[in-house]
C-alpha cells in the first residue's frame, strides 16, 4: 500500500467514527503532515469516492470535512431515516428557514421575523444538529449567533448553502426588509 493510499485510508476511517465535522488541520495535525498535504489527500479521497460509485461522499465545508451519504442512495435511505427522526413541525421549518438564509443571526433575530418565542424551537434544532452556535454578536449582552450544520445539509440533500432556493416575491421582499431594519438597530 502506497503512503497516499495509507493517508487516504486513515482519512476514511477518523472521518467515519467522528461525530462532528474535522478541520483539515485536526487531521494533518493526526498524521502528522503539513496542512497542504493533508488538503491534497482529502481532495484526492473526496474524487476517489464520487467516481467510484459508492454509498458516502467526502463533504467539506469551508475547512471542514465530514462523510456523508451519497444523494443517488437517498430514496432508499428514506425510509430508514424516517425511522430515526421524527418529523419537524411547521415552527421549527420556519425557525430553520430564518437562520438558513440570514446566518449567522440570534435567537431575537428569528423571533422578530416569527414574531413568537422561539426558545423551544431553537432548542429542539440544537438538540437534531441542524444548527449550532457559530459566534457571539458584538453588541450588549453578545447573544449567541446561530448557523446550520453539516447535519442540516445532509439532511435537505445540499452540498453547500449557496444550493438554497432563492427567495422571490413577498419573501425577497420581507427578507431585503428584515436586513435594512438589522443594519439600522447596529451590529
Amino acid at each position: 500500500m502506497s503512503a497516499q493510499t495509507e493517508l487516504e485510508a486513515l482519512f476514511e476511517a477518523v472521518l467515519f467514527i467522528a461525530e462532528r465535522p474535522l478541520q483539515t488541520a485536526e487531521l494533518a495535525q493526526l498524521a502528522s503532515i503539513p496542512g497542504l498535504q493533508a488538503e491534497a489527500t482529502l481532495a484526492a479521497l473526496g474524487d476517489e469516492l464520487s467516481s467510484a460509485g459508492r454509498g458516502i461522499r467526502l463533504q467539506r465545508l469551508d475547512t471542514a470535512w465530514q462523510l456523508v451519504t451519497a444523494p443517488e442512495v437517498g430514496e432508499q435511505l428514506a425510509a430508514y431515516a424516517a425511522r430515526e427522526e421524527s418529523r419537524l413541525t411547521p415552527a421549527a421549518l420556519e425557525a430553520l428557514a430564518v437562520i438558513a438564509y440570514r446566518q449567522p443571526c440570534t435567537r431575537a433575530d428569528v423571533e422578530r421575523v416569527r414574531g413568537v418565542d422561539s426558545d423551544y424551537v431553537i432548542r429542539s434544532l440544537l438538540h437534531r444538529r441542524l444548527i449550532a452556535e457559530v459566534g457571539r454578536r458584538e453588541t450588549p449582552g453578545r447573544p449567541v449567533l446561530f448557523g446550520t450544520t453539516f447535519a442540516f445539509l445532509e439532511r435537505f440533500g445540499l452540498t453547500s448553502i449557496d444550493e438554497l432556493p432563492r427567495l422571490e416575491g413577498e419573501a425577497a421582499q420581507v427578507a431585503a426588509l428584515a436586513a435594512v431594519v438589522d443594519r439600522a438597530d447596529g451590529p
